[in-house]
């Protein structure tokens, strides 16, 4: 609970995915993906209630293991690979009897989070009096340098830029959501179907904490960045 406020969050995590097969548990760094997202969500000081949504019976009996509550199982036809990932998030609302002030996403991909930054997110969110709030992170190819080709194989400006810049530290800042944390007023949510309005809160995550596993590639570079981190993290008596 946070300033009188109920905090729910949600695991959406299904069987089918395409890129990394049975990719929410798969090993990373001795532990399936989901469990790094569990266990940070588990030190949250805002979280009142932490729930998995899903049809694979396999990934549930996994976040039963690692301590998330499973309170029901999500319809087949709510886990296909053209369902918005709005629509669990829902169906959970829905679903539960109990009702919450306030709704967090947390996706079982993004196993760099810490609970500083899901806390971060819904403190945001929360005390500045939002609806909502999604996670970001600056970009790492600047969108001033990006280009399409025409039928002639001609390079055309992605952007329609007001003025040339040719050095860097003129760009403007720009930010993408890392998929992360999201975080929004649960009545709210229900009416808008959407994290994501023009009154949306942003919450800045570093790089470093912000790599999304879609593919074999990103296990790799997690897992090195999770040992970096191991190594220079000091031991303790």
């Amino acid at each position: 609970m946070i300033q009188g406020k109920t905090v729910l969050a949600i695991i959406p995590a299904r069987g089918g995915s395409k890129g990394i097969p049975r990719k929410n548990i798969t090993n990373l760094a001795g532990k399936p993906l989901i469990a790094w997202t569990i266990e940070e969500a588990k030190k949250s000081k805002y979280i009142d209630r932490l729930i998995l949504s899903s049809e694979d019976n396999e990934i549930i009996q996994v976040a039963k293991e690692w301590g998330c509550e499973v309170p029901f199982i999500r319809p087949r036809e709510l886990a296909e690979d053209d369902t918005l990932g709005i629509e669990p998030v829902l169906h959970a609302l829905n679903t539960i009897k109990k009702k919450y002030d306030y709704v967090v996403l947390l996706q079982p991909t993004s196993p760099l989070r810490s609970v500083d930054d899901i806390d971060g997110c819904i403190y945001t969110c929360i005390s500045s009096h939002a609806q909502s709030c999604v996670s970001v992170t600056e970009v790492d190819q600047h969108p001033y340098l990006m280009y399409t080709l025409d039928t002639q194989g001609n390079l055309n400006s992605f952007l329609d830029k007001k003025k040339e810049c040719y050095c860097r530290q003129d760009y403007p800042d720009v930010f993408i959501l890392n998929g992360a944390v999201y975080v929004a007023e649960a009545g709210w949510l229900k009416q808008n179907r959407t994290f994501l309005k023009n009154i949306t809160q942003a919450y800045l995550m570093p790089k470093e904490r912000s790599l999304d596993i879609d593919e074999d590639i990103d296990l790799k570079l997690c897992e090195i960045v999770m040992n970096l981190n191991a190594r220079s993290t000091p031991e303790t008596n």
